[in-house]
């Protein structure tokens, strides 16, 4: 159901937040200064990739946690798991698909051509094994989460068919734990039969393609299993985990900093570690914001973005910065003008999240709990 705002868990709510705030600033960086390498920049670029990497954590957390509940409810038939998937549908496929109509709309105003897969997107298999095409290109994290939701929730309900017996939680566990391996062992595949020459190549071939990412989504699964089965624990030492979690992320990439660690120099590394590691820390963070209680000046503020930042995240680059940058030739601007060009992407993209959320996504979400409950 659609939670009031007196209800909404706030450090959930900050996550959201920081999330959709790392991916919008990256991306009004890269409007601005489109081929620059600086290290600033580069910096800027890749907290907007963790941005995302905090949103599949964030995502796997929470639908865990609804998978979770439905199996200690002992809500394991059929038509649990359909109204699990419905729901989760209803969520996120009408603002997927107008958005995705609006930038072919957009294409044919312009006059550019179509990309010759445009059929695959309707299915999110336009980055399931390959690179994603250069069209509506921040769908390729929705095509990771879709595919997470739909196999990993089909094969716990298929083994608990079957394995009525054993212990439901720590069947979600053990699943949960496998299907972890089994992808994590198609990165193998991955590393043997590929040479990367650059970051951006790796990030095309492996960071954004479905089949390489969906593990690192089952840890959020695993972290609301720990989190409910070792409450005390997490409770307890909330703020040194959280402490670890910052330490680890900070380190790892001091290393990468140092030592120069670049997909090309160190595929092993970028394929086995790193992303998992940065998962991990993320992940690590959970137990102390979880139960952050906050009732201050920035507790509006917060709410309003983690509600609107589905649409946010939607609406920023592909229709708002991409015709930006078609209307104006930015890198001829003084630093003024850009400045200028920032307020006027976030200005945009907050004015057309708010009119998608509120007369479409919020609608939407309506129907959904009024037809299909939790």
């Amino acid at each position: 159901m659609i939670l009031p705002l007196s209800k909404r868990i706030f450090g959930l709510d900050v996550i959201r937040t920081i999330a959709i705030s790392l991916v919008v600033i990256s991306h009004a960086s890269i409007l601005i200064f489109p081929k620059s390498e600086h290290i600033v920049l580069t910096v800027i670029k890749t907290f907007g990739s963790i941005g995302v990497d905090l949103f599949f954590v964030l995502s796997g957390f929470l639908i865990g946690g609804i998978l979770l509940k439905l199996i200690e409810e002992n809500k394991v038939k059929y038509n649990y798991l359909f109204n699990f998937w419905i729901r989760r549908w209803f969520r996120t496929l009408p603002n997927y698909y107008l958005i995705l109509l609006l930038n072919i709309v957009i294409l044919l105003l312009f006059h550019e051509s179509l990309p010759k897969n445009l059929s695959s997107y309707f299915l999110f298999l336009q980055n399931f094994s390959s690179p994603h095409p250069d069209f509506f290109t921040e769908s390729w994290s929705l095509s990771v989460e879709e595919y997470a939701y739909l196999i990993l929730p089909f094969a716990l309900y298929f083994c608990l068919s079957f394995l009525k017996n054993m212990n439901k939680t720590k069947l979600f566990f053990y699943v949960t734990l496998i299907l972890m391996l089994v992808f994590f062992s198609l990165k193998l595949i991955y590393f043997k039969n590929v040479t990367i020459n650059s970051y951006a190549e790796w990030s095309a071939s492996f960071r954004k393609v479905v089949i390489y990412r969906m593990d690192t989504i089952y840890i959020g699964f695993l972290l609301i299993y720990f989190m409910k089965n070792y409450l005390k624990f997490f409770k307890k030492y909330k703020s040194t985990i959280a402490l670890a979690g910052v330490l680890l992320f900070l380190s790892l990439h001091i290393i990468i900093y140092i030592f120069n660690l670049t997909p090309k120099s160190h595929l092993l590394f970028y394929v086995f570690i790193y992303l998992q590691l940065v998962h991990l820390s993320l992940a690590m963070l959970f137990p102390y914001l979880y139960h952050l209680n906050y009732r201050g000046l920035f507790l509006k503020p917060i709410e309003f973005i983690s509600v609107h930042s589905y649409s946010i995240y939607l609406i920023n680059y592909s229709i708002v910065l991409l015709n930006i940058q078609k209307l104006f030739h930015i890198e001829s601007f003084s630093h003024y003008q850009k400045t200028g060009i920032v307020f006027l992407f976030l200005i945009i993209t907050l004015f057309f999240s708010i009119i998608l959320y509120k007369f479409f996504e919020l609608p939407i979400l309506r129907y959904r709990d009024r037809n299909f409950k939790r």
